[in-house]
C-alpha cells in the first residue's frame, strides 16, 4: 500500500497534456513510425537491418520512460515495490526465441545496474556529499542474494565443464535443463520469501529513518558555510522576538522548554497524481503493446547487423539492450542521489539487479520450460566469470554502509573495461545445437 495518501487526478486534458510534455525524449517517439514502415518496406538485407535496429533502438528510449512514468503513477496506488514488480513481468514480453541475445541481455542489465548505474549514483551524490550513507544491513542482505544468485547460475556451468567428457551431449544437455529448471523454481520461491521479508515481516529495515543508516556528511567547507547561515538565522530570529516580546508578560516562559511539547503534528503529505487510474492502466497497456512489438522488430534486426562485421551479438545483448532498456531507471537513481536518496538509489540499481536474477531469469527459464524452449541456465562461461566477480566487487564497496565519489569512479571504470572487452569478445556456446530451438 502506498505510503501517502494521493490525491485526486487532474482532468482528462491535463492527464494528456502530461504524458505529452513528460520528458523531451517524446521527440524520438516518431521513430516508432519510421522503424515500423523500413520493417515493412525495406527488403530484407544487411544494410537495412541495420536501419531498422538504429530507428528501433531510439524509439524504445522514450518508450521505456514513458513506461517508467506510468509506473511511478501506478506506485502512488500500489507502492513502489509491486510496481516495480509489474515493471519486471512487462519485460517478459520482449523474449524471443534469440537464446544468446536473451541470455546477454539478462546477464548485461544486472552488470549496468550494479557497475554503471550505481557508479554513476555514488559518483553523483559525491560532489555534494563526502560521505552518503545507506542502510547496512538491508545492503548485507541484499549481497547474500545477489551472490546466491550467481552462484545458481554457475552451477550449470560448473557441471558442464566437470561432466562434459563423461556424459554425451544430448543426455548432458537433458540434465543440464533439468537441473537449470529445478533451480529456477527453487530461486522462484526465494525471491518470494524475499518480497514477504521486505512487505511485512522485516518492512523497517527498509525505512531511511532506521539506526543502522549512516547519515551523510557534507565536505567541511559547505559545513561550514551551512553552520554559518544557520547561526546568522537564529540571529536572526532571536532578535525579532526580542523586539515583539512584551516585557511585562504575566506567564514568563521556561528558560528549558521542551522540543517536543509544542511540536504540532503535521499532517501527512498528499500525494498529487498526474493521471487517473484509468489512465495510467491504458498507457501501460498502450506503452507495453508498442514496445513489445518495435523490440520484436529490434530482435529480428539483430542478425542483419551482425553479419555486416561491424558489431558482435554479445556486445548487443551485454551492453547496448541493457542500457536502453533501463535508461529511465537508471536516470532516476542517479537523479534522488545528488538529493542525498540513496537508500533509493540503492533500491533501484540493487533491488532491480535483485529482482532480474532471483525472479526474471528464473521466470522466463520457467516460461521457456513451459513452452517447449531448450533455455537453460548455462549461460556463456565468460559472461558467468565476469557477473561473479562483479558481485565480489560491489558486495566489498558497499559493505561498510557508506559511499563516495571515488567508489562510484571505480565501479564505472570497470564497467567501461567490461564494455571493451565485450566489444571484441565474439561469445561461445555451450552443448550450441541441444539447447537452440
Amino acid at each position: 500500500m502506498p505510503e501517502k495518501p494521493v490525491g485526486r487526478a487532474p482532468p482528462i486534458f491535463q492527464q494528456i497534456r502530461a504524458i505529452v510534455v513528460m520528458s523531451w525524449l517524446n521527440v524520438l517517439l516518431v521513430c516508432i513510425p519510421v522503424s515500423w514502415a523500413l520493417h515493412f518496406a525495406l527488403p530484407s538485407s544487411n544494410s537495412n537491418d541495420t536501419l531498422i535496429f538504429v530507428f528501433s533502438f531510439l524509439a524504445i528510449i522514450p518508450l521505456a520512460k514513458l513506461l517508467a512514468f506510468a509506473t511511478d503513477e501506478l506506485s502512488m496506488r500500489v507502492g513502489q515495490t509491486l510496481a516495480g514488480l509489474l515493471n519486471a513481468t512487462l519485460i517478459i514480453a520482449l523474449v524471443k526465441c534469440e537464446l544468446q541475445i536473451v541470455q546477454s541481455s539478462l546477464v548485461g542489465s544486472i552488470l549496468s545496474n550494479l557497475l554503471l548505474v550505481l557508479g554513476m549514483c555514488f559518483f553523483a551524490g559525491g560532489t555534494r556529499f563526502s560521505e552518503q550513507g545507506f542502510g547496512i544491513s538491508v545492503t548485507q542482505l541484499n549481497s547474500s542474494l545477489l551472490i546466491l544468485s550467481v552462484i545458481g547460475l554457475l552451477i550449470p556451468a560448473a557441471f558442464h565443464f566437470a561432466a562434459d567428457a563423461q556424459i554425451p551431449d544430448n543426455e548432458e544437455a537433458t540434465d543440464i535443463l533439468s537441473v537449470s529448471h529445478g533451480t529456477a523454481i527453487i530461486l522462484l520461491f526465494i525471491y518470494g520469501s524475499y518480497l514477504v521479508f521486505q512487505l511485512f515481516s522485516h518492512k523497517t529495515l527498509y525505512d531511511d529513518a532506521h539506526p543502522d543508516v549512516f547519515k551523510s556528511t557534507r565536505y567541511e567547507r559547505r559545513e561550514k558555510k551551512a553552520r554559518n547561515e544557520a547561526v546568522v538565522a537564529q540571529r536572526e530570529a532571536n532578535g525579532s522576538s526580542s523586539l515583539t516580546d512584551h516585557p511585562l508578560s504575566l506567564s514568563p516562559t521556561p528558560s528549558h522548554e521542551d522540543p517536543e511539547a509544542n511540536t504540532v503534528a503535521e499532517p501527512d503529505e498528499v500525494e498529487e497524481p498526474q493521471m487517473s487510474v484509468p489512465m495510467t492502466i491504458g498507457l501501460l497497456a498502450v506503452v507495453t503493446v508498442l514496445v513489445a512489438v518495435t523490440a520484436e522488430f529490434l530482435v529480428d534486426s539483430i542478425n542483419g547487423l551482425v553479419d555486416t562485421g561491424n558489431i558482435n551479438r554479445e556486445f548487443i545483448g551485454i551492453i547496448l539492450l541493457p542500457i536502453v532498456g533501463n535508461a529511465a531507471e537508471h536516470v532516476t537513481a542517479v537523479t534522488v542521489s545528488v538529493k542525498d536518496k540513496l537508500t533509493l538509489s540503492l533500491g533501484v540499481a540493487v533491488g532491480s539487479s535483485i529482482q532480474i536474477a532471483l525472479f526474471v531469469i528464473p521466470f522466463i527459464v520457467t516460461l521457456g520450460w513451459i513452452m517447449g524452449k531448450p533455455l537453460s541456465m548455462l549461460f556463456d562461461p565468460f559472461e558467468s566469470i565476469v557477473l561473479f566477480l562483479s558481485v565480489l566487487v560491489v558486495s566489498y564497496v558497499v559493505q561498510d554502509g557508506k559511499s563516495n565519489w571515488l567508489e562510484g569512479m571505480i565501479l564505472m571504470c570497470l564497467y567501461v573495461i567490461l564494455a571493451l572487452t565485450f566489444w571484441f569478445y565474439p561469445g561461445v556456446t555451450e552443448l550450441g545445437r541441444q539447447l537452440m530451438c
